[in-house]
């Protein structure tokens, strides 16, 4: 067992590379959880119900260890499954067979038919499955209260999606290249992929970071490197999203430099961090700081853009991630509205205006392979948002009322059987994202469940969207698939399960009560059980996985990253240090811990440490020293 608390102890720290997940199954499937287990006991449910209830049972025999040996993953894309410790009852829908004109019974191919979240499906929906919907009060009219059409009148009609592809690895001047490669291609925004070594807040000399330089995403110790990341990228003119969390002051303090150095004012940057700490905790576990000050940085944060950086996306609330680890739509979904209340509490506790700060709040979901599930997810989330910011916390800003978000398609959804394959998953995803409203949508490359995606992947990856926006009519209309009896069923079901999700939160005190009592968590794992259990038993249909199997192999470009990244960054980062003013650099770091300790906004002091090129390790560690480290709770 290693973890960094562990290894400290030893005095022997481990590489970073030592949370390398585990190798795929042999079916090469990524999503492994627990081997199904034998129904034991059936009894009767509610009327029209079977109830299949099985016994309990712990372990950690996770499938494919997306978490190593310290529970912490590489990166949560791509892996579900995770040890489990559950007792479970399935409902499931089994009504009698239906009867044809002549009497006859109808033969349907299934027992029962559910989404991909394992909701039970009903033959036909009609107007009884809506029969309270109010299009005043449930849907308006796009651009009104409460937005389950979309938050502007005219959507894609007025101007198209952000084309955003998550780029980064190696080194900042390779990054740089496929920046430009993408812009030049048709790509409308840029999304910053850091290495992991950034993302825990090390820099690329650490000796946590040896093997993980540059490897899975791009290595940013210095504002060289940021400098280098941007060269030649006119920051007024592109809108930028970083995926960085637990450092995420030190890495925004570093953009606002380099916007200073290429004489663009603050006041027109835009962008987004995606800065969410508590889905760190639920999913994705690279944190570094425990919640409350963790929580302090994030409003501090608030606090600084509202009034110098106004439009900037403070923050990304992420339920990418905690799909990626399993959980349904609707948990998704509940999960990561509940940490947005989380974060207007902690703005307003702060002492801000929450109309100060709420319109620049940005949300950041998954696009999976079920369409109608996934449309019917984004128009409640827009719902369910637009209410607790007018209805709970009272603002008063129509704009604090629009749920804003960005889209993925599900990297975890990806095969490595069959790759081509997954050009036609990706597809089905981004359609559901376009229809269901997103602001900005980034595609998978087909190879991304073999390695990072090569130039030409991502060129199909990208050509996928805009076939969507240009070719297929979708964009020609707003919120085409309302009125829809199974869309509009299935969005009310999304909202009534994400009220019955946020009182259970509540009477746990809260989402961080809720996190050290492992709620999250084990909710999480045991979706991941039964989504397995599907799979195996064939009820779940994956082509190339577990069924249409073929021995041919279709030959796939792997981008490789070399071991001469990590001796290039060295050189690089050991340049910065022997030519920086030391002096400088000491000083800004005192006044960084300083304020950590008494108080007060950290970004100016964090921005005056990058500005002396300061690294990233060197500001993390001085906060390191003052909040201390977050402990993993543990679940099972």
């Amino acid at each position: 067992m290693s973890s960094k608390t562990d290894a400290g102890a030893t005095g022997q720290p481990p590489s970073v590379s030592s949370y390398r997940p585990a190798a795929p199954t042999a079916s090469g499937w990524r999503c492994a959880a627990p081997a199904a287990e034998r129904i034991t006991a059936a009894g009767a449910g509610p009327s029209g119900v079977e109830r299949k209830i099985t016994p309990r049972r712990t372990g950690n025999d996770g499938g494919p260890a997306a978490y190593a040996e310290s529970g912490r993953p590489r990166r949560a894309a791509h892996h579900i499954g995770r040890g489990f410790s559950v007792s479970r009852t399935e409902d499931r829908v089994v009504g009698p067979p239906a009867a044809s004109a002549d009497g006859g019974a109808l033969r349907e191919r299934k027992q029962e038919f559910l989404t991909i979240s394992g909701r039970p499906v009903k033959r036909v929906y009609g107007p009884d499955d809506i029969k309270d919907l109010d299009y005043a009060r449930d849907l308006g009219d796009p651009g009104e209260y409460p937005f389950t059409r979309g938050i502007h009148p005219t959507m894609y009609r007025g101007r198209l999606w952000t084309m955003r592809q998550f780029a980064g690895f190696g080194t900042a001047e390779e990054t740089n290249e496929r920046f430009k490669y993408l812009l030049a291609n048709g790509q409308t925004g840029l999304s910053v992929a850091f290495d992991l070594p950034t993302l825990m807040g090390y820099d690329s000399d650490s000796p946590w970071a040896d093997g993980e330089v540059g490897v899975e995403g791009v290595a940013v110790s210095t504002l060289a490197d940021m400098e280098t990341l941007f060269d030649g990228i006119p920051l007024d003119q592109v809108t930028t999203s970083m995926t960085i969390n637990g450092p995420a002051i030190v890495l925004f303090a570093m953009y606002l430099a380099v916007a200073e150095k290429q004489g663009v004012p603050f006041e027109k940057l835009s962008g987004t961090i995606q800065n969410d700490i508590l889905k760190e905790y639920i999913a994705q576990n690279e944190w570094i700081f425990p919640p409350k000050p963790s929580m302090r940085l994030i409003t501090d944060i608030f606090a600084f853009c509202s009034k110098h950086v106004p439009r900037w996306n403070t923050i990304s609330i992420s339920g990418y991630h905690i799909r990626e680890a399993g959980a349904t739509a609707l948990q998704e979904l509940a999960f990561t509205l509940a940490n947005g209340r989380e974060y207007v509490r902690a703005g307003i506790a702060a002492g801000l205006d929450v109309d100060e700060f709420a319109p620049r709040l940005s949300f950041f979901f998954n696009a999976h392979n079920d369409l109608f599930e996934e449309v019917a997810k984004f128009r409640a989330a827009r719902r369910v948002w637009a209410k607790i910011m007018r209805d709970e916390f009272g603002a008063k800003n129509p704009r604090s009322w629009m749920l804003r978000f960005h889209t993925q398609t599900a990297g975890c959804s990806l095969t490595a059987q069959q790759p081509y394959n997954n050009i036609v998953r990706t597809t089905i995803q981004a359609l559901a994202a376009v229809l269901g409203g997103t602001q900005s949508l980034h595609t998978n490359s087909l190879d991304e469940a073999l390695s990072l995606p090569t130039e030409h992947a991502v060129t199909i990856a990208l050509r996928t969207q805009q076939i969507i926006a240009e070719e297929s009519g979708v964009a020609n209309t707003v919120d085409p698939l309302a009125g829809s009896y199974y869309v509009e069923a299935l969005t009310n079901e999304m909202e009534q399960g994400v009220w019955e999700y946020f009182r259970r939160i509540d009477e746990l005190g809260g989402v961080i009560p809720a996190i050290e009592q492992g709620f999250f968590q084990r909710e999480i794992a045991e979706a991941a059980y039964r989504y397995q259990q599907r799979v195996e038993s064939k009820q779940q249909i994956i082509v190339g996985v577990n069924e249409y199997l073929t021995e041919e192999t279709a030959p796939v470009p792997i981008l490789k990253i070399g071991a001469e990244i990590q001796r290039k960054q060295l050189e690089r980062l050991a340049r910065v240090k022997a030519t920086r003013d030391n002096r400088r650099v000491r000083a800004a770091l005192a006044e960084v811990r300083r304020v950590a300790a008494q108080g007060g906004n950290l970004v100016p002091p964090v921005l005056e440490a990058v500005k002396a090129y300061a690294t990233l390790g060197e500001v993390v560690d001085e906060l390191r020293a003052v909040f201390g480290e977050y402990k993993e709770i543990r679940v099972v």
